[in-house]
């Protein structure tokens, strides 16, 4: 298949027209005067990778703690319909038996993938987190900083934990983040941090940031905090939920601009409310009220989200964040840091040909993934 005439965010995120040549599962060229036999026109339309949701409880009734094949597939489905071709369902802090039967049911749909977005692996927000910025986490469910019981959990899965979280601050953690960094990425998340702390985190190991702003230490001009931290150290990347809800659309513009192009990552942070009418929800065994797309507990706390990867895109143009660094943010940031940029995140030759095609005005048109289109809009196919 040869995608003809588009405008193609090349291997460094510039906007350039371009035909693409795919082969099978991967992209073999990109170039210009590309021809075949199975020739799609993509005149006037934009061409991205694929988009890649490192932090996603659920979506459309489905959460990753049900421990299920079946939620999985149900999220790996309605992901492609936003765009999003590569996916880290994330567990809750819940108990020990619910996040081993949550990597057993993910590890089996990688074994064994069900259509649509693929499964890179998991994202552990809980159980190592604190007690005192647990957000809507199950505080009966909190544990200490543990690095034999997180080897042991990495090791009972086959080694699919991609991000681990943790509060630096909590008893154990140091050695707890010099030991997962040799497996995965170690996230900061849900803690109380100060500079300093956060600070030295970062020099052990922890190289992500789970929200940024949300469940951590703000900003202050005397006391930088968590979010201060993150600022002053170009070794971490932060995700950050783009919704204009969880962060006022200043305080993102600002965001972007300090952390630069290549430390902001987009995530959704969705629950099982995702991509369903307003209503009574759950997450991690604690009941959710939906109402306007906010997700809460009974006492107001944010309970995750009800947005996804495409319509944050959407906003955070609106916003004012350029195009490009939009983008890398949903794509090849997000790619590396779950240590999977190799393959995917980027449209370059050799890579897995998952791609999203838009229309002018940034209507999701086309999905791609793994070569296959499993999404088609185009008014003229």
């Amino acid at each position: 298949m040869i995608l003809k005439n588009a405008k193609v965010f090349d291997e460094n995120f510039n906007l350039q027209r371009a035909d693409i040549q795919i082969e099978k599962d991967k992209i073999e060229e990109v170039g210009h005067g590309l021809s075949g036999e199975d020739e799609l026109d993509l005149s006037g339309c934009i061409v991205s990778p694929g988009f890649v949701d490192i932090h996603i409880h659920g979506c459309v009734g489905a959460d990753t703690c049900d421990g299920t094949r079946e939620a999985l597939s149900k999220m790996a489905s309605h992901l492609i319909e936003k765009g999003v071709t590569s996916f880290c369902p994330t567990t809750m802090t819940v108990s020990l038996p619910e996040i081993r039967k949550a990597l057993s049911a993910v590890r089996d749909c990688m074994d064994n993938p069900p259509q649509g977005a693929t499964i890179l692996g998991v994202n552990m927000e809980g159980p190592y987190i604190s007690p005192n910025r647990k957000g809507a986490q199950s505080e009966e469910f909190v544990r200490r900083p543990d690095a034999a019981e997180f080897r042991r959990l990495y090791d009972e899965c086959g080694g699919i934990i991609r991000f681990v979280n943790v509060a630096p601050e909590q008893d154990g953690a140091d050695d707890f983040i010099r030991e997962a960094k040799e497996y995965c990425c170690v996230s900061m998340a849900h803690t109380d941090a100060d500079y300093d702390q956060a600070k030295r985190a970062f020099g052990l190991g922890i190289t992500h940031v789970t929200h940024l702003f949300n469940a951590m230490n703000g900003l202050n001009h005397r006391a930088p905090g968590a979010v201060g931290a993150v600022f002053d150290d170009d070794t971490v990347s932060a995700e950050i939920i783009c919704d204009g809800f969880h962060i006022h659309p200043a305080v993102l513009r600002t965001a972007f601009r300090l952390l630069g192009e290549n430390r902001t990552v987009v995530i959704s942070d969705s629950m099982r409310a995702a991509g369903l009418p307003d209503g009574v929800s759950e997450l991690g065994g604690q009941t959710v009220y939906v109402k306007d797309g906010r997700a809460h507990l009974a006492d107001g706390t944010i309970a995750g989200s009800t947005t996804n990867l495409y319509d944050e895109v959407r906003k955070l143009v609106r916003f004012g964040v350029p195009l490009r660094q939009v983008i890398r943010s949903v794509t090849i940031n997000p790619a590396r840091e779950a240590r999977a940029d190799r393959e995917i995140g980027s449209i370059a030759p050799g890579k897995i040909a998952d791609l999203n095609v838009f229309d002018e005005e940034l209507n999701l048109k086309m999905v791609i993934a793994k070569g296959k289109i499993l999404l088609d809009r185009r008014c003229n196919r």
